[in-house]
């Protein structure tokens, strides 16, 4: 087989010998099956020694206006090449041409390590974000509909009469002008009343009757500041005045008066002032920078929608304004599909009939229906990806990973944009495959539109309806960094070396075909579905589903989308729970079944494993989260050097002050500003990316810096670090759950959300203790390789080996056909879903002509 390096660039010259010279034949319109056909010899983005973290020295061709997939196992470098290389590149270029001062506005990567690209269009990129968005952040501010859809209230609306014009911020609660002034725009307002604030009315005011006020020093000063004030303090509170209660709880009033310390003889006498328990909360509520003084004022307050806006976090004259005969907050809150209703009959609308309207209303002008049409437009992009069941108000912490990568990836599709190559990390990543048929469509516009769609991907069936490949590999970390093969899908069969080519291989059930537009239960997709089955029915069983050993029941569920819901968990097995983006999944497992597990006898422990961040800066990382640094350090520390020096393990710690580079302050890196020139982030002058002092640096154990160990990969250091049983174990476990290509001290903002789970899964199984755990994971295999899938897949069996319960929400099918017992939920997403449409084992399921999971399934059981 040739090298990496001659096979890479020499395909695309080999494969585009016979292709014709327009570069648009053999493009597809929007929607049809993708054309593995190789592209002109002069349509490439040539790639010359890329060496961009492990690419080693690459040289590569990938054609334009073509679906392109970089593939590889998890580590192997095709991020380095698809965002690190050619995105970066796409990115400098384009900022070379931005006015300087403009450029320090701009958030910017570092220069790529390449030699040279050529053919290289402007590129847009697509990452999956992951950050916790704002409680405040929601579908339709995501998407900017909400710009739009509050122009449409201002401009083209209908006023009460009398009513002044309102200004498009006037309509939302984020903003000065629109947020209700009870709730800040919330919608929920915090009440104190009698009954939240004080717990037992026989109890005086000197005794504590006011739980709500502060206790220690401050509640004395309260109580000492009441006395002066005229109130009887040791009378039970029963028994106060009625309008005494009312102005000592909820009063506006602050006097202040002097106090005189009546057991205290060394103090002098204070000003006080007095503070009503409603005051007291509500300005440690809206002022206190701690969560711990937050969360104990909490207990005395009664929240709900607030009374003054409805719940809709909007001014009284925003709600006074409506268009189509409804508020704006009553358009935020239907279905997107009902959006789109909404709009259509002004979006219809001839110009010619849109200038008459009464003076007090603008739903006929040519405004109306210029920006209704703009918004149809953009809503109907939504509604074709699948996501018809969300409301423009919902909160943006609540989505799962698959709806917030289509929301964005619809957005992109509206800009319009030619010649733009679009970089997408893992477009698939939490999508149901039947959703995954949509997201197909919508790479297959953006080509049609003359636009060239690079993917970075392990979901082998959108690398099928790929044009071009790129496989990476042959392993990750310092194993990988090749480019083994550069051509049509169906070559990459040939390449031995790669690890993705079995996975690739045709597939012994039928193939569910494309449908378009689906969002209820069961259609045209399912015509295959009964061959489907019956080729799941005749496919041996590698194994049978283990016999659950007590069964976790959980009755009338009512949480978000799910509804009067009966669903029965067995524990002692491996449950994977399915269904459509917006079914209910992350509903059940992460909510409620987290919070009612240990009400059964049998469950002693819950660990419930998701996707946050292990971490938000750049101190956190791998080997400090799983805790085995603190062994590494105390081997260092343990050298007869460090023990000469006087140096415990602290020393070798990059977060403290002594043995950590005071330049960098351990980090590393630091931000170099160049005045009208962007700034940019650099290796540390000082310890040139280190962390740590020369000094610091001379102790070694066996032959390496501490600064050396942060920077092996886990498969390194677990060789280095055998004799080190805390971290060897840790670093086994990480192993097992296939992430052996991290480095230890990679920054946790670099960790994707799959990587960040699988640590903390990791992490839980080196403290594995005794008793029953019930482990609850959401999507583990978001970001991995089928072949690290099998990894994976591997150590779940074996936590329920040993005695243990998991139950994982899951859209890859080979995760679902190796559990015990499937729960299928749907039919649909959002209200249309909610519903056990089947459960099982994967056989039974499979076999369910009412489940959209079912065909997939059985194509993954007939392997």
């Amino acid at each position: 087989m040739p090298s990496s390096r001659s096979r890479a660039s020499s395909t695309p010259a080999d494969a585009s010998a016979d292709a014709p010279g327009d570069p648009s034949v053999g493009i597809p319109d929007a929607g049809a099956a993708a054309a593995p056909e190789a592209a002109p010899a002069d349509g490439f983005v040539r790639v010359r020694g890329a060496r961009e973290n492990n690419l080693r020295d690459v040289d590569v061709d990938v054609p334009r206006d073509r679906i392109v997939a970089f593939t590889g196992v998890s580590g192997s470098g095709k991020s380095s090449l698809a965002f690190g290389t050619i995105f970066a590149e796409a990115q400098r270029r384009f900022l070379e041409s931005v006015a300087p001062y403009a450029r320090r506005l701009i958030a910017q990567g570092s220069t790529p390590h390449v030699a040279s690209i050529t053919g290289l269009p402007p590129a847009v990129a697509l990452q999956q974000r992951r950050g916790a968005p704002s409680s405040r952040s929601t579908v339709g501010t995501l998407t900017t509909l909400s710009n739009s859809t509050r122009m449409l209230w201002s401009r083209a609306g209908s006023y009460p009469a009398g009513a002044e014009r309102l200004e498009s911020d006037s309509f939302s609660p984020n903003t000065v002008a629109g947020a209700c002034p009870r709730c800040h725009g919330l919608g929920i307002a915090h009440e104190v009343t009698e009954a939240s604030a004080v717990h037992d009315d026989s109890l005086s005011i000197r005794e504590g009757a006011i739980a709500a006020w502060p206790g220690a020093w401050q509640g004395k000063n309260l109580r000492d500041v009441t006395a002066v004030l005229g109130h009887d303090i040791d009378r039970p509170w029963r028994e106060l005045p009625e309008a005494d209660r009312d102005w000592l709880l909820f009063t506006e009033e602050q006097p202040v008066v002097e106090v005189v310390p009546q057991r205290d003889r060394v103090a002098k006498p204070y000003k006080g002032r007095f503070w009503s328990a409603r005051a007291f909360v509500l300005h440690t509520l809206a002022d206190s920078q701690s969560e711990t003084q937050r969360a104990k004022v909490l207990q005395f307050v009664e929240s709900g929608p607030c009374s003054l806006c409805g719940g809709t976090g909007l001014t009284r004259a925003a709600l006074a304004v409506t268009f189509a005969g409804r508020t704006i907050a009553e358009l935020n809150g239907l279905p997107l599909s009902e959006v789109a209703e909404v709009l259509r009959p002004t979006a219809s609308l001839a110009h010619a009939t849109a200038a008459t309207s009464r003076a007090s209303s603008g739903e006929g002008t040519e405004v109306a229906v210029t920006i209704a049409r703009d918004l149809l437009s953009r809503v109907e992009v939504l509604t074709g990806l699948g996501l018809g069941y969300l409301s423009l108000d919902r909160a943006t912490p609540t989505l799962s990973p698959g709806e917030m990568q289509r929301l964005r990836i619809a957005t992109q599709l509206r800009s319009g944009l030619f010649g733009v190559v679009y970089v997408l990390d893992e477009p698939s990543a939490g999508l149901h495959p039947a959703d995954a048929e949509s997201l197909v469509e919508v790479l297959e516009a953006l080509r049609a539109g003359g636009n060239s769609v690079f993917v970075v991907e392990h979901d082998m069936e959108i690398v099928r309806r790929a044009d071009w490949v790129v496989d990476v590999g042959p392993g990750a970390g310092t194993g990988g960094g090749e480019v083994l093969y550069s051509g049509p899908v169906d070559g990459l069969a040939d390449v031995e070396a790669s690890v993705t080519r079995r996975f690739l291989a045709p597939r012994g059930a039928a193939a569910v075909t494309s449908a378009p537009g689906r969002d209820e239960g069961a259609d045209e997709a399912l015509d295959t579905a009964e061959e489907a089955r019956e080729t799941a029915e005749d496919a041996p069983a590698s194994r049978s589903p283990r016999v659950p050993v007590a069964w976790l029941e959980l009755r009338d569920v009512a949480r978000h989308n799910l509804r009067a819901l009966d669903v029965d968990v067995p524990l002692g097995v491996l449950t994977a729970v399915t269904g459509v983006s917006g079914s209910g999944k992350s509903s059940l497992v992460g909510g409620v079944l987290a919070e009612r597990a240990t009400e059964h006898p049998l469950v002693d422990r819950v660990v419930q494993v998701d996707q946050a961040p292990i971490g938000r800066t750049p101190r956190s990382n791998l080997a400090t989260y799983t805790g085995l640094f603190d062994a590494v350090r105390a081997s260092f520390a343990a050298t007869d050097e460090a023990r000469a020096r006087g140096w415990g393990a602290g020393r070798f710690s990059f977060n403290v002050v002594g043995g950590r580079c005071e330049v960098c302050q351990g980090e590393g890196s630091v931000t170099v500003e160049l005045l009208f020139l962007p700034g940019s982030w650099a290796p540390c002058p000082e310890c040139h990316g280190a962390r740590y002092t020369a000094e610091t640096l001379e102790v070694t154990w066996h032959g390496a810096t501490i600064a050396d160990v942060l920077g092996m990969t886990v498969d390194e250091a677990e060789g280095f670090l055998g004799d080190v049983p805390a971290a060897s174990r840790a670093l086994s476990t990480l192993r097992q759950v296939g992430l052996g290509y991290l480095r230890l001290g990679q920054p946790a903002p670099e960790l994707s959300g799959g990587e960040a789970q699988r640590i903390k899964l990791a992490t839980e199984l080196q403290r594995m203790r005794g008793g029953h755990t019930l482990y609850l994971l959401d999507e583990p295999t978001t970001g991995l390789h089928p072949a690290d899938v099998e990894l994976l897949v591997a150590q779940l069996q074996r936590l329920v080996d040993a005695g243990s319960t998991v139950v994982v929400v899951e859209h890859a099918m080979d995760v679902v056909a190796a559990a015990d017992h499937v729960i299928d939920l749907g039919p649909g997403g959002g209200d249309a879903g909610g519903q056990v449409v089947a459960t099982g084992t994967p056989r039974e399921v499979a076999a369910s002509s009412a489940s959209r999971t079912a065909p997939y399934l059985a194509r993954a059981l007939g392997r």
